[in-house]
């Protein structure tokens, strides 16, 4: 990621975030969670350390579930308009431990170019009709604990 932090924000604009740092991977997720938060058949995830994540405007809201990988996963949006920002898994004590962020929040998609995706998980769940992304690393589950 270039020096200069990336920036986002919910689709009404009461939330903002802001990425700095590098990302851990850039990933494509083709679990059914990621389906139903993001309405599509994908997602496109940028893997952050959360102390790269920094929010401001409104807090967001928070849905906890047990995710297809079986660990307990929060997902953060905004309250107004329901877009989703981020999620992750959280450890016992509810601290979220990577940030997931939606790559499709951020304020100017340029920033998106050269970042392609470099793993895709959940791949036994992928459309028969979307190929692999040339490359990129490619897990039927979650990515292996690091």
């Amino acid at each position: 990621m270039s020096s200069s932090p990336l920036h986002g924000s919910c689709f009404c604009k009461k939330i903002q975030l802001e990425l700095s740092g590098e990302p851990h991977a850039i990933a494509l997720c083709h679990c059914t969670d990621c389906r139903k938060i993001s309405g599509s058949v994908y997602t496109l995830n940028f893997i952050v350390s959360t102390t790269d994540l920094k929010l401001s405007g409104s807090s967001p809201a928070e849905n906890p579930k047990t995710s297809d990988s079986g660990k307990k996963y929060v997902n953060y949006f905004c309250k107004d308009c329901g877009s989703p920002l981020y999620g992750g898994a959280v450890d016992e004590s509810g601290q979220l431990q990577t940030a997931v962020v939606r790559a499709g929040c951020f304020d100017d998609l340029e920033v998106l170019k050269g970042k392609k995706p470099s793993v895709e998980i959940y791949t036994a769940q992928r459309m028969e009709w979307i190929l692999p992304v040339e490359g990129a690393a490619q897990f039927e589950g979650m990515l292996p604990a690091r």
